[in-house]
């Protein structure tokens, strides 16, 4: 298998949620969340399109493996590839 083959559609191949960031190619407009995954990606809310992260990084952690982003901010899941494709919020894992 040639190292093409084996690249993924997202920097970071893991299986737990990290931190994304987004870039429209069709808008240009950029967003961030907290909420990304390994060759998944988000619905651009202008274009109706498909977006994988440009760049993703680990969750920042707090006390345990508790991650420290905010649970009040909302997540749209019906833009989210990984909510779409479980048929339930991904914010309900524990990975």
């Amino acid at each position: 298998m040639s190292d093409s083959t084996k690249k993924g559609k997202t920097p970071y191949q893991g299986q737990r949620r990290v931190f994304g960031h987004f870039q429209c190619p069709g808008c240009n407009r950029g967003w961030m969340s907290g909420n990304s995954w390994a060759n998944t990606g988000q619905m651009c809310n202008r274009c109706d399109i498909m977006v994988y992260p440009h760049q993703q990084k680990p969750l920042e952690r707090v006390a345990g493996d508790e991650d420290k982003c905010d649970r009040n901010i909302s997540h749209p899941q019906e833009l989210c590839g990984k909510c779409q494709r479980l048929g339930y919020p991904c914010t309900k894992l524990r990975r």
